[in-house]
Order: structure tokens, then sequence, then C-alpha cells
């Protein structure tokens, strides 16, 4: 049986909740922490749990029962939570982004490494059947190479969202739409293209003044052979969320899309329903998933504690995400294309450079500890 501790009880750690309830004989949660006094034991009486309460997760350190510490803070202390978990002996699973900055990152995977326990960032659409069967189908070849993505991360915020006292603040929150949104999506494209060569980007503040940080940005990804555009924004209602992939042979996409085409004499196209049916073929072939979501990745990361493997998800795979994100904050800060990959001598390497180099597109002007409503994840991208 594996024990866990769940560190911060916010709106995400109610989502963890209902993996650790479905997985119920495989692990058991032994402790709830939050800073906020109350929101633990509340947390614990609405799943009816039977577990220790704490407000500093430092309190937990020297406890030697639990095996995963699950991190659901804010993303500022995402990091120097992971780091002391590591240091005691726990693995840790912790919610997206790893961290604020690569210099947190690489710390974070020194511990793991010097602890020798496991760590894995979520990333938890790749556990969604569409998402695993793109990835299947370009793995394949069956379309041919990419050459053209498109990834819309398209999400709707009302304007009191920047409300909750640590969103809206490069300090705090991290960033904006593009780290705390698409870093969904930018996971599933490093995933499936790996980094591009280059990033050019524009940042905006288009409908939210209570806030420091973007709520839109469009990318420009070079690769050696493809490029890649890359939206990622706040204030598309619908939230219709899409990655695309126009290959050589087809345009395959989730949700499910498949379209092929071949050239007449003069060029001008029309349809191909061989290849077409070939690649819906292959996709119908591809196994069921027994859990997808949240639920998907702790499951996968219970088996990897386990069995003593590595989890599906790594740190180094939060570190990529994350590079690419700075990338394009450093692009669209200083109007400028950034090369990748990034090394420590990029000004925006070092843990708090984003506080100081970032422009304050507003200041906040709200800061209110809990908020009450409902909570989207973004499409399971099904028809």
């Amino acid at each position: 049986m594996i024990r866990v501790a769940i560190i911060g009880t916010g709106g995400i750690a109610h989502t963890h909740m209902q993996g650790y309830k479905a997985l119920a004989g495989r692990c058991e949660v032994a402790a709830l922490v939050d800073i906020v006094p109350g929101k633990a034991r509340r947390f614990m009486e609405e799943f009816g749990l039977d577990c220790d309460v704490y407000e500093n997760h430092k309190d937990i350190l020297g406890r030697t029962d639990i095996d995963l510490a699950d991190v659901c803070t804010p993303p500022y202390v995402h990091a120097s939570i992971s780091i002391n978990c590591l240091r005691a002996g726990m693995n840790v699973l912790c919610e997206k982004p790893m961290a604020a900055s690569l210099e947190e990152c690489d710390a974070m995977l020194r511990a793991r490494d010097e602890s020798g326990k496991k760590l894995s960032i979520i990333a938890q659409n790749r556990f969604r059947k569409p998402i695993r069967d793109l990835k299947a189908l370009l793995d394949s070849g069956i379309a041919g190479p990419v050459r053209h993505a498109q990834v819309d991360s398209f999400w709707w915020r009302g304007h009191s969202y920047y409300d909750l006292w640590w969103r809206g603040t490069w300090e705090k929150e991290g960033g904006g739409c593009t780290l705390n949104h698409a870093v969904h999506h930018i996971d599933m494209l490093c995933w499936m293209m790996g980094l591009p060569q280059r990033v050019t980007s524009i940042l905006a503040n288009t409908a939210h003044d209570n806030a420091e940080v973007e709520d839109l940005s469009v990318s420009v990804l070079q690769y050696p052979h493809a490029l890649a555009q890359l939206t990622a924004s706040l204030v598309h209602h619908g939230e219709e969320q899409q990655v695309v992939f126009q290959c050589e042979k087809a345009k395959i996409a989730a949700p499910l899309t498949v379209r092929a085409s071949l050239p007449y004499d003069n060029g001008f196209p029309y349809d191909n329903p061989d290849m077409r049916a070939k690649i819906e073929a292959f996709a119908a072939a591809l196994p069921p998933m027994p859990y997808e979501g949240h639920t998907a990745q702790i499951e996968n990361m219970l088996t990897a504690i386990e069995q003593d493997i590595s989890p599906a998800i790594t740190g180094e795979d939060g570190r990529r995400t994350l590079e690419l994100i700075t990338a394009v904050y450093l692009s669209g800060s200083t109007g400028t294309t950034v090369d990748l990959p990034l090394t420590p001598s990029c000004p925006f390497y070092a843990a708090g450079a984003l506080v100081k180099n970032m422009p304050h597109f507003y200041e906040k002007t709200a800061s209110v500890m809990e908020q009450s409503g409902e909570m989207s994840f973004g499409g399971n991208y099904q028809k």
C-alpha cells in the first residue's frame, strides 16, 4: 500500500483525489497539507478521509511512512517543496508547471538523482486516448513526416479569475496562459515533435487588467523541415482545443480528424480515401485505456513505485516543456527570435529572472484567499 501526502488542497487536488479513490486498493492518503488554516481539514471531511493534517509541508518531512508526495500547490513553490520531499526520501508527483525557472528544474532533477527517488510532472492529456492515438500515428510514419503543426490552447477565463491571491503575478503564478494553460499543449507538442530550433512570439493582455501576466500569446516555431504555430489564450469562448499535424500524406488531428489528398496533373487536390481509410483503421486497432487523465497518470506513478521503474512522464519531460515556454517569454518580451536549446547563460534561466525582466501588462488589484464554483480542465479531445 502506497501512502500519499497531498500538499495543497485547492481545486486541482480534488481531481487528484478522485484518482486516489479510484485506485484505493493500491494507495491511501495519509496526510494533507495546506497553508490556509482549516482548508485541508475541510478537504479531509469532504472526502471522508482519516489522515493527519498540517499547515506546513516541512512538518511531514520527518515521516518515514509516506511514499509519495503529491504537490498541488501554486507554481512558485513547486520546486522548493519537491526538492525537500525528495531529499526526505519521498517520491514526488508534481503538478504542472514543473517550476518557474530552468534553474529550479535542474535543482529538482539533481535532488531526484541524489535521492534515488522518482519524480513525475503532471501532463494528464498524454493519458487521453485521442492524444495517445495521435502520438502512435505520428510514430508509425503512416502519414509521412510533419510539414506543419497547429496547436490551439484555447481557454476562457473571466476577469475575477485573477482575483485569487496567487494568480496574475510573475512572482507567484510564474506566468500567464502560456505557462499555466498552454503547458498541456506544449507538453504534447514537445512529446510528439521535440523542441523546435527557433521561437518567435508576441505576448499581450487583452482582457484582464487585474493581472501582470499575459492572457494571449501567439508563437511561430521553426523545426528543420516544418513550422508550428502555437496560440495560448484565455479569451476564446468555447475553449475549442486542438492539435493538428499536416503531414506529407495526410492531415491527422486530435480530436481525431483525417484528411488525405492526392494531386491532379496540375497540382490541385482530390480526395485520397485509401490513405484516409488506412489511417483510420490503424487508429481503430489501438488498444483501449483502462484509465484516462489524472487518474491514469497517478496509476502510472503508483506502478513506477511498485515496480521500481521510471514513470512515463519524467522530470526531463517537465523541464523540456518549461524550456519552450521560457523561450516564448524571452522572445515575446524582447521582440527577438530565440534559438534553442537554452543554456544557463540565457537571461531567463535563473530563478527570479521572469519576475525581474518581464513587463507588467497591468497590476494585480484584488487578492482573495479562496474562490467557489466549478472548474474546467480542457477538452477530452473527443468529437
